[in-house]
């Protein structure tokens, strides 16, 4: 109870600051004070609009905002999220553009579950859609997931991730992102053995943390620094009762968001300072700069205890996958044992969460595969979140992995002579 009692604490606190926002703004909204104008009241209107809205992203799933899509005939085609697979704890889910010929590359994106929703990835989708057939895995929040549909950890989320790749079929090409980079190529390491023919053609692992000790960060420091006993008593707690989760131990969204905020404190608070001030002056939007960030900032969601603490424990701290002794259900997963599957890896010269030689390391790993099939690339001046929906990703990443997705699909078949048409 007693962890129950912090999660609906930490709920009441941020409640209590959406609705003093949301006061303030009604407040200082009323038409008689516009008698007798006052920078203070205009400034508290300010304040209340740009806190209301904070706090109530916190709790929010962010809408994926693909709504339409202009193809080559010029026209704009809808777009519509169909879910192929529906699990307890994600989804598989298609971006379905309709009216259009379907794309001969089918690209499964593995989402992280690292606090923040898929949507995070919603620049890297648009950026692929004109060229591939796009499947996201869509985890949900922690927070609302009954209690009675059981545990998930690393393993759980490694299965998760075979299951999809077998119903999607051997025509698919992986794009893994950040944290699930290492669980993505033991999913391809368990189809080698037990499933080979659902293994798929190529894997595109973007700045996760195949071996961690590789190139330490603070994040790398912050594993080996803590006991598990230590992040067990100050990280997890348990869903309160306004959730459907309740009871659910959890690695809560707002104590992540915390830890986000604080590591970036100085830069954070000028940003909401000054977009105080830009509404105060009429200056602000509704989609301007500052709210397509935060408002995606900001939506943080819950994270399985189970999840969160073994990845720590056996990601970070033992190295299971570095060291190619990851298991699932009991079962050692050999990396070797891939031969087939392409592998490229991307790396940001300037990434301070996964630094450069965490993940090409993977592909010393892969002793089964063939040097041909082995690839990597270092983007000089790309930070963590550029490699995979900044300019640098766009620019730069985004060509160099559709050609190898091309290089490593099947090649078209050539259509049959037409024995009559000589006749």
């Amino acid at each position: 109870m007693r962890y129950m009692a912090t999660y609906d604490l930490m709920e009441t606190v941020r409640n209590t600051n959406q609705w003093l926002g949301a006061s303030a703004l009604a407040m200082a909204s009323y038409p008689v004070f516009s008698t007798v104008p006052n920078p203070a009241l205009a400034w508290i209107k300010a304040w209340g609009e740009v806190t209301e809205r904070s706090f109530a992203r916190m709790v929010t799933k962010p809408d994926w905002g693909i709504h339409s899509f202009t193809c080559e005939d010029g026209k704009d085609h809808v777009v519509q999220i169909e879910t192929v697979v529906e699990r307890d704890f994600g989804d598989l889910i298609h971006f379905s553009v309709q009216g259009r010929t379907r794309r001969d590359k089918q690209v499964l994106l593995v989402a992280p579950m690292s606090g923040h929703y898929a949507t995070l990835l919603r620049s890297t989708v648009i950026s692929l859609l004109p060229d591939c057939e796009v499947f996201v895995t869509d985890w949900h929040n922690a927070r609302d997931i009954p209690v009675s549909a059981g545990k998930f950890d690393i393993e759980d989320y490694t299965l998760y991730l075979v299951e999809f790749l077998r119903d999607l079929g051997p025509d698919t090409h992986i794009i893994a992102v950040c944290q699930p980079a290492p669980l993505t190529l033991a999913a391809t390491a368990y189809l080698a053995e037990e499933d080979p023919a659902a293994q798929p053609r190529s894997l595109t692992l973007i700045g996760g943390p195949i071996d961690p000790d590789a190139a330490p960060t603070d994040v790398t420091d912050f594993g080996h620094s803590v006991t598990m006993g230590q992040l067990e008593e100050l990280m997890i707690q348990q869903v309160g009762f306004k959730y459907d989760g309740v009871g659910r131990r959890v690695y809560p969204g707002l104590l992540q968001l915390s830890s986000f905020m604080s590591m970036n404190a100085d830069r954070h608070s000028q940003a909401f300072f000054d977009q105080i001030m830009r509404v105060t002056k009429g200056e602000a939007s509704d989609h301007d700069a500052h709210n397509r960030f935060y408002d995606e900032y900001l939506a943080v969601m819950d994270m399985p205890a189970e999840f969160y603490l073994s990845t720590v424990e056996r990601i970070f701290k033992n190295g299971e996958i570095a060291k190619n002794e990851f298991t699932v259900a009991g079962r050692k997963v050999d990396i070797g044992k891939i031969t087939t599957v392409a592998v490229k890896t991307v790396e940001g010269a300037k990434d301070d969460i996964s630094a450069p030689g965490q993940c090409v390391a993977a592909l010393d790993l892969l002793t089964g595969l063939p040097a041909d099939k082995k690839a990597s690339h270092l983007e000089p001046e790309a930070g963590h979140y550029g490699i995979f929906a900044g300019k640098s990703w766009r620019n730069n990443i985004r060509p160099l992995v559709l050609d190898f997705i091309t290089e490593n699909s099947p090649k078209p078949k050539k259509k049959a002579a037409n024995k009559n048409a000589a006749a």
